[in-house]
């Protein structure tokens, strides 16, 4: 993937939250950012990412891209594989609307669990795996107390993996060899 890896994954996951919402038949948004922003009030679901982290397992692999034409794969040796960790919460909410809400995180939930991987033109014909990821006690207040004037919702984390950062050029490939030059001088100086 390209510089832009990280806000195409999280398009796609804001897209997929969508897809949640309309087929549950829950009417609003899904908003991008932090929980504390004015903009987000109305929206039904908000997407938070909290957490960048190398991925390590496959830190130190080369990045096999399959090529659209049926030519061999492009390698890159220098790719960054990251996680992305993302907070879902319902929106802001009334008290008579909360139980919609709290439905549309269902939904949402529902959706990501039955078709877990992001593929696709959004991610460059990529496949990131997102995964319902364990939030504790500590971590939900750590995340929470970055907005204090926020007031703590019901929210999952989820992990999205693996998020590929590729140079911006590929390695250039060795020529292809067309004629072997040493067994050629060789069958040459048997001749004399």
């Amino acid at each position: 993937m390209s510089a832009t890896a990280i806000i195409q994954v999280t398009r796609a996951f804001r897209d997929r939250l969508t897809v949640a919402l309309t087929k549950s038949g829950i009417a609003g948004t899904v908003f991008v950012g932090p929980l504390d922003d004015a903009d987000a009030s109305g929206a039904a679901l908000i997407l938070f990412l909290y957490r960048v982290v190398p991925n390590p397992s496959l830190r130190n692999r080369e990045h096999i891209v399959a090529n659209p034409s049926p030519s061999l794969p492009t390698v890159f040796r220098n790719s960054l594989p990251l996680d992305l960790y993302y907070l879902v919460t319902v929106g802001t909410v009334a008290a008579e609307s909360e139980d919609r809400f709290l439905q549309a995180l269902g939904f949402a939930m529902r959706e990501i669990q039955n078709n877990p991987d992001l593929t696709g033109p959004d991610v460059e014909f990529q496949t990131v795996h997102l995964s319902l990821e364990p939030l504790t006690t500590e971590e939900s207040s750590r995340i929470w107390a970055l907005f204090p004037s926020a007031n703590y919702r019901t929210s999952i984390a989820y992990l999205a993996t693996p998020v590929w950062i590729d140079p911006e050029q590929p390695p250039l490939d060795a020529g292809l060899v067309v004629q072997d030059q040493l067994r050629a001088g060789v069958k040459s100086l048997e001749g004399v």
